[in-house]
């Protein structure tokens, strides 16, 4: 993994860039990315995170969103969330999205828009 920087209108992001087939897939991994970036606002493609993630009764997301927050930072994971299943990941997206320190977003314009 490296970071690239991205200006935008509302500071510089961190975003996150993987070889192919290379994901984040643990709860160590994404911390030492959160923590390793050197801006507060780090972006990550969906597609490079694990699917547990993304599957809330492994808690995996709840311990990165309780990070990103104990550590002042932003995360902005980009894709498309318009077809998710999963009620309970809906509103979790859905309230992630609202308070603004975890977005899920389709792409990176959109998540600047939003940023708090």
């Amino acid at each position: 993994m490296t970071i690239e920087a991205i200006e935008t209108e509302k500071g510089i992001i961190s975003s996150l860039v993987f070889e192919a087939g290379e994901k984040l897939s643990s709860f160590p991994e994404f911390f030492d990315a959160i923590i390793g970036a050197p801006t507060n606002t780090i972006s990550v493609d969906k597609a490079n995170i694990t699917e547990e993630f993304f599957d809330l009764k492994t808690g995996i997301a709840g311990e990165v969103l309780q990070k990103v927050s104990n550590y002042r930072k932003r995360l902005v994971i980009l894709g498309d969330f318009e077809k998710v299943e999963s009620k309970s990941l809906r509103d979790f997206i859905y309230e992630s999205n609202r308070t603004g320190k975890v977005l899920f977003v389709a792409s990176l314009e959109k998540a600047v828009r939003l940023l708090k």
